[in-house]
């Protein structure tokens, strides 16, 4: 069987809050099979020439490869940071798996 491109989407988030909303409407919209939010991270950055240091939730979302960039739009208009973290990885998966995400995301 020909494996189906799936895109693994990580995005940092401010707050729970945010992490849960950004999920909750991505997979609404079946722009993403699922989402799982990881426990907070302490996060260092350069921003406005400053050293900043702030607690993540880190948020992994699984979609098709053809609906990567709908999720990054949809992600960027949610997501309360000027510039939003992210960051797509192309994944391999088993069969069935692929299969599940295809079948309850959206149609291109």
């Amino acid at each position: 069987m020909t494996s189906l491109p799936i895109i693994d989407i990580w995005v940092n988030c401010p707050t729970v809050e945010s992490a849960d909303a950004i999920s909750a409407a991505l997979i609404a919209q079946r722009l993403v099979a699922c989402a799982n939010r990881y426990a907070p991270i302490q996060s260092s950055y350069r921003w406005q020439s400053k050293l900043e240091q702030e607690e993540e939730h880190p948020l992994l979302l699984k979609t098709r490869a053809e609906l990567a960039q709908q999720a990054e739009d949809a992600i960027r208009a949610l997501h309360p940071y000027e510039v939003p973290p992210v960051i797509r990885a192309a994944v391999a998966a088993n069969a069935d798996y692929e299969a599940w995400v295809y079948n309850v995301t959206r149609e291109a």
